[in-house]
């Protein structure tokens, strides 16, 4: 396969009116990997961003001292965001002015000013601040800059609804790829590798993984059963395994249950229908999770859960939907069904989520996968640049999508139903979201029609107060409507209440109790069963909460297989 002329290097531009050298020195670190380049003010940051933007360079990081020599930093900050959205912003305050400075800049992170707020390193290897930079630079890589090495390569067109299910698969889970056109030297080498290997033409899209070598899926649960097996291989030959706990869905209520099953030495299975992360794996970044002070997007979280979860010996089946549920009798093992076989288990925890809602408006629906996604579609954001684009959902999900897709699209509309976000939305996020300039709030709005000459062109919004209706060109439809829980699977005998959700704890009849006592908070109303996370009635719909539970359940699995639950 030719290699193709090596790109630009992104830029790290660093800002200080007395300090360049010292900082280019303490960057000295990254100088192989990105072009560093030095500016005193912010009016010469912005236009050496411009001159490295023209040279094909992409601006990956701001790093500015706390003082500038032309205005308050915020004001520079905010002038370096609208030069270059899609870079990161980092204050290095110098040791003689960060208490001083601290109190009115932190502030500026909450409205999303900037990225970060550091201590300028005072000596050899701090390896705390380069830490800060290196997570500031790793989000970036993998939302924005190309990936340089691609574990997966794909041979496809980009609007190809299979490439498109396949791309957005790996790269919620964490895995960068490479799309080729057919009759690029890189796709005609991987076709003509197909021909001699398998002596026939292949069906596009064409994929290669380091561990499977060529194949034609068709979808992504192809990629996802390559990577990581059908749930049938428990069972080689008819052994009957029957496991210890057996996790349907796997976003952060299912990991978190994974983790500590398995760390407690219970065999842990966990099956998931869709990527590992649910949808809390795809928001762009969540600024509000304990322990993570400059934020972590979901992937990244998910990804290191299920590190964590495999590095204890889970054994993860992602792609394969649970279609139903047998409890087992008499304390025979539960059997959990899927279309990829059968999982047995003496216990087993629920941890499905909830789906999106659909929009109900059929030309819209004809067009999705182009233009109109269902969640926020992290893989598509790039696609959005310099066009406008449509989110609609007034949750933390959407107020997500809508920042994210903000550093690309041109203009980013939030379609609310209600008078506002203030019911449904974080603080932190509404006032970001008030705060930027590309990100926008229409109010009392729903999207009624919209089409377009095989993509989506154009939107048609209605007025909920007095029905009137205009129409807009839009690129995108991103659709985050609330949520429906996914439990038209499970058998009669587990208790839901009238939407659908899970009951447990006290929440479950009262004439399924034992002796007048209600089962314990996770369980449902059948023995060995539970429920964690959003699945789950009463439960709070926050990715903290939904980790918290997932943890709190295995001492009660523990309780239920030593006899005691």
């Amino acid at each position: 396969m030719d290699a193709e002329p090596a790109a630009p290097r992104p830029a790290i531009v660093l800002v200080s009116e007395e300090r360049c050298e010292f900082l280019r020195d303490e960057f000295g670190r990254y100088a192989r990997d990105y072009e560093i380049g030095t500016a005193t003010s912010a009016a010469d940051a912005e236009a050496l961003a411009k001159e490295l933007t023209a040279a094909g360079h992409q601006i990956a990081l701001f790093v500015t001292e706390s003082r500038l020599p032309d205005g308050p930093i915020l004001a520079a900050l905010h002038r370096l965001r609208v030069a270059v959205p899609t870079a990161r912003r980092l204050i290095a305050a110098h040791w003689d002015h960060f208490l001083a400075d601290a109190d009115e800049l932190r502030s500026g992170m909450v409205t999303g000013k900037y990225d970060a707020y550091l201590l300028m390193p005072r000596g050899v290897r701090d390896e705390e601040f380069h830490g800060a930079v290196c997570e500031l630079l790793s989000d970036w890589g993998s939302t924005v800059g190309a990936p340089v090495v691609t574990p997966a390569e794909i041979v496809g067109t980009p609007d190809d609804l299979v490439v498109r299910e396949i791309r957005d698969y790996l790269e919620r889970i964490g895995l960068a790829s490479g799309l080729h056109a057919p009759d690029s030297p890189a796709g005609q080498a991987l076709i003509a590798r197909w021909r001699e290997e398998q002596g026939s033409e292949p069906r596009l899209p064409l994929f290669l993984s380091s561990r499977n070598g060529l194949s034609t899926p068709a979808g992504a649960r192809d990629v996802a059963t390559a990577l990581y097996g059908r749930p049938d291989s428990l069972d080689p030959e008819g052994a009957h395994t029957v496991v210890d706990v057996c996790i349907v869905g796997a976003g952060p209520a299912g990991l978190a249950a994974s983790v500590y099953a398995a760390s407690e030495g219970l065999m842990t299975v966990t099956v998931e229908s869709d990527a590992i992360g649910g949808q809390a794996g795809t928001s762009s970044m969540i600024r509000n999770y304990l322990g993570f002070p400059r934020g972590v997007s979901g992937m990244r979280l998910a990804q290191r859960a299920r590190i964590q979860a495999l590095r204890f010996g889970t054994r993860f089946f992602t792609g394969w939907e649970v279609e139903s549920l047998t409890p087992g009798a008499d304390g025979a093992p539960h059997t959990v069904h899927t279309a990829g076989g059968d999982v047995r288990a003496r216990a087993v925890v629920l941890a499905t989520g909830v789906t999106y809602r659909k929009l109900g408006v059929d030309p819209l629906e004809a067009l999705v996968g182009r233009g109109v996604y269902y969640g926020s579609a992290m893989s598509v954001a790039r696609e959005m640049e310099g066009g406008d684009v449509v989110v609609v959902g007034g949750g933390n999900s959407a107020g997500q999508a809508a920042l994210h897709l903000a550093r690309f699209a041109r203009s980013v509309t939030i379609a609310v139903r209600r008078e506002g976000l203030e019911a449904t939305m974080s603080t932190y996020l509404i006032k970001e979201i008030s705060y930027h300039h590309r990100v926008s709030v229409r109010p009392f709005t729903e999207v009624v029609d919209g089409g377009g000459d095989g993509r989506l062109e154009w939107l048609t919004l209605r007025d909920r107060r007095d029905g009137s209706q205009d129409t807009t060109a839009a690129a995108g439809l991103f659709l985050l409507l609330g949520a429906e829980p996914r439990s038209d699977w499970l058998p009669d005998g587990i208790a839901r209440d009238d939407k659908g959700y899970v009951l447990t704890g006290r929440s479950v009849p009262a004439e399924t109790w034992v002796d007048g006592v209600p089962p314990p908070s996770l369980c449902t109303t059948v023995p060995g069963i539970f429920a964690v996370g959003d699945i789950r009635s009463g439960s709070m719909k926050r990715v903290a909460t939904a980790s918290g539970e997932g943890a709190g359940v295995v001492p009660l699995v523990h309780a239920h297989l030593g006899g005691t639950g």
